[in-house]
């Protein structure tokens, strides 16, 4: 990494942090491809704590050249200015991907506003915190679109869509993980925005065991489906996709709504679109949102995908 590189993720984050950063925010994107030299690093602000993810081992040399770096941004009145409380280094390609803490007073534990929402993060304990920043617009849609909704949420994570449709007013928010701890998590989430659990419902199951059980809570106004890309044992985007698509028809109500997303960067949007076509014609692609601005790609179809879809009526029969 020369001394120009170096210079460049600097002005990109400083520029940032003089613009008084809240909540949770991406401040430099490299995995965009749109800084040479810088594909392997992100750096988030995480409400006072900031964030540096490197998803490729750096040589010793280079790493000690950022380590350097970053105690210089300290010494800055930008960095000054943020009132940032610490600098962690997260080593993505390390096995577990532990966290060091560089500079400051490191909070393992931290609690985010987005949007006017809260969030709970766990720095340095799993490879994410617990709120995935690119998928801000779509929390956003969500809470915008769940007035008086019954939702399903599969592959919940930590229920951020959850947490955005019960604010945006839905009537009944099924949440479906294979993890126990990210739903519970979940659960932690919904209650820092003091929202009633009465009609949210946390299932840690394995979704393709228990379409009987979704169906019973069914049918939904809208349904979100944003799984990894990878999940040992239990789920392959390019071959399991499929047969969730295939359910949709049946699980939605007549004018029901579906987010889909690909974070794949190697699968365009039309791996959903025509996926879509094929096992579930009776729902029409209507729009994809857009990623946030702090998100930069050279390739759009490289960044996240999140596609709105529809049902018409009356033409699944």
């Amino acid at each position: 990494m020369d001394a120009q590189t170096l210079a460049t993720l600097t002005e990109q984050v400083l520029s940032k942090l003089l613009a008084s950063p809240q909540g949770a925010l991406r401040l430099f994107h490299g995995r965009g491809r749109c800084f040479p030299g810088l594909e392997h690093i992100t750096v988030d602000w995480l409400e006072g704590q900031v964030l540096v993810s490197l998803f490729k081992e750096p040589s010793q040399d280079a790493l000690d050249k950022l380590n350097n770096e970053f105690i210089n941004w300290t010494n800055k009145a930008e960095w000054s200015a943020s009132k940032a409380q610490s600098l962690l280094l997260q080593h993505r390609s390390r096995d577990r991907s532990p966290t060091e803490c560089v500079w400051g007073n490191y909070q393992e534990h931290q609690i985010v506003t987005e949007e006017g929402l809260q969030f709970q993060l766990d720095l340095g304990k799993n490879q994410n915190s617990g709120l995935f920043l690119d998928m801000r617009y779509g929390r956003r849609w969500v809470k915008e679109n769940s007035q008086d909704k019954r939702v399903l949420n599969l592959f919940a994570y930590t229920c951020g869509f959850s947490v955005a449709a019960i604010a945006g007013g839905a009537d009944f928010v099924v949440n479906l993980d294979m993890a126990k701890a990210v739903l519970s998590r979940g659960r932690e989430n919904h209650r820092l925005n003091q929202h009633d659990l009465t009609n949210v419902k946390f299932f840690a199951h394995d979704i393709f065991k228990s379409w009987g059980k979704i169906k019973k809570y069914g049918e939904y106004d809208l349904i979100i489906i944003d799984p990894p890309t990878f999940q040992r044992g239990s789920f392959a985007l390019t071959k399991d996709y499929q047969k969730i698509l295939r359910r949709l028809p049946e699980l939605l109500t007549e004018n029901g709504q579906v987010l889909a997303c690909v974070n794949d960067p190697t699968l365009p949007s039309q791996f959903l679109i025509d996926g879509m076509r094929e096992e579930a014609p009776s729902l029409e692609y209507q729009y994809r949102l857009e990623n946030p601005p702090e998100f930069p790609d050279i390739d759009i179809e490289s960044g996240l995908k999140a596609l709105i879809f529809q049902k018409t009526p009356s033409t699944d029969h």
